[in-house]
């Protein structure tokens, strides 16, 4: 059998319908998914292992043993599962997986089961080649990454440990992608940036108590005007500017190769002069706070006596405890937060043989690219495994042409990923996995 086509593998794992609907609840599971991976695992000379909490959701890893066993192995681990979409909103049915024009479309074509396919044809590749890696790699495929993992990658992790033993590193989505950008004489610059850290989730539920009554009748004690006010405190807040290790870094490197000046004294003119590179740190100068979900009330003329809302929090690393005594201060003795879903910030080392090897691996077949550190402005299953003391990074190279908007695609409507980007991906990852 020969080498497979990475498109043709995207395409055809999109074809999985992996929806997973949130609360503990997914469409079909992943069993199928996982069953046509562990399948090719296989078929390329691999041990794959089922692993289910439940019944359909189905994780598959395995380890695929390097040539000097004296070095600590690395994980490199991808989710199975998927956002929904609606097909009333796409040009495209979104499970179809269609290659055309350049793209294979569906969903998760780049959130994740582009990375999905790129570790499988590297495999694929590997065991047509006879290669072995110079380290141990452990590869796993997950369920559950879309919710909260605990039927994914934190299962793995509490009831698992020991298929992780050693791993000193770990690599999944979210970086090595192209960012397309423009020095200050005019040149095109292509940034890619690796993920050295990511921001924690803290999700709050905030949840205010009032005197209940009619709705005609004068209310000093209205619940839904206390959290009304608690919100608006908080949704005006502008948290301030905290530069981590990663962003510091981050415009270490981007500075110079953009030709800018970086203030550090003044973050909002440093991200007008970035450009378009601005999105890569924008959303993790600061902490956020976001309101998005609002429960009070069952009828019009009826002053509930309780009213809760739902808050994205997320946290940069090491500003927790100050963090969430400002949200104190902030809404007020009248509501009361808690957690409904909190794991802590990410961070690996910036300055790493890791982040110097995939720099290498994409300049390898880029010569003009610059990699830059950064941060993560959202969650991966990279909070699970660094439960483990794993350095994890998010390292999922794909090349994206003039004009393709990546953050666009995510949870978007017809989501795509180019074939070009694919295949620069499986020739990165398999030059990384090599010689790491």
């Amino acid at each position: 059998m020969g080498e497979l086509a990475v498109e043709e593998l995207c395409a055809e794992l999109i074809r999985f319908d992996t929806t997973n609907l949130g609360d503990g609840e997914s469409l079909l599971g992943e069993r199928a998914i996982a069953e046509y991976v562990a399948e090719h695992l296989t078929d390329f000379g691999y041990a794959p292992r089922l692993l289910e909490r439940s019944p359909g959701r189905s994780n598959v890893v395995t380890r695929v043993a390097g040539a000097d066993q004296s070095l600590p192995p690395l994980l490199v681990h991808a989710h199975l599962d998927v956002v929904p979409a609606d097909p009333a909103e796409w040009s495209v049915p979104p499970f179809a997986g269609e290659i055309r024009n350049g793209f294979v479309w569906g969903r998760g074509a780049v959130d994740m089961k582009d990375m999905c396919s790129t570790i499988l044809a590297t495999l694929s590749r590997w065991s047509v080649e006879g290669r072995i890696p110079r380290r141990d790699i452990v590869i796993a495929f997950v369920a559950d990454e879309e919710d909260r993992g605990e039927w994914g990658a934190h299962w793995l992790v509490d009831e698992h440990p020991a298929l992780f033993d050693g791993c000193a590193a770990a690599i999944s989505e979210s970086g090595g992608y192209t960012i397309r950008a423009t020095h200050s004489d005019g040149t095109p610059v292509r940034l890619y940036p690796v993920a050295t850290a990511e921001r924690g989730t803290s999700h709050l539920r905030l949840t205010a108590t009032g005197r209940a009554g009619h709705g005609s009748r004068r209310n000093d004690d209205n619940a839904v005007t206390h959290l009304v006010h608690a919100l608006s405190e908080l949704a005006a807040h502008r948290w301030p500017v905290h530069l981590t290790p990663a962003v510091r870094a981050f415009l270490d490197k981007a500075g110079p190769a953009l030709g800018i000046e970086v203030d550090l004294d003044d973050m909002d003119e440093t991200l007008r002069r970035l450009g378009t590179a601005a999105k890569i740190i924008e959303n993790t100068v600061r902490n956020s706070t976001t309101p998005t979900v609002l429960t009070a009330g069952y009828k019009v003329n009826v002053i509930p006596g309780t009213a809760s809302a739902l808050v994205d929090t997320r946290v940069l690393p090491g500003t927790e405890d100050e963090l969430m005594a400002e949200i104190d201060r902030l809404i007020g003795p009248r509501v009361r937060r808690e957690f409904v879903q909190h794991q802590p910030a990410v961070e690996a080392p910036v300055e790493s043989p890791w982040f110097d090897a995939m720099a290498a691996s994409l300049r390898a077949f880029d010569p003009e690219a610059v990699v830059v550190p950064f941060c993560m402005g959202g969650g991966t299953d990279a909070k699970a495994f660094a439960r483990l003391g794993i350095n994890c990074f998010g390292f999922a190279p794909l090349y994206l042409p003039e004009g393709f908007d990546h953050r666009l695609m995510a949870h978007g409507v017809d989501e795509r990923v180019p074939i070009e980007g694919l295949r620069f991906g499986v020739n990165v990852l398999d030059r990384f996995l090599s010689t790491c």
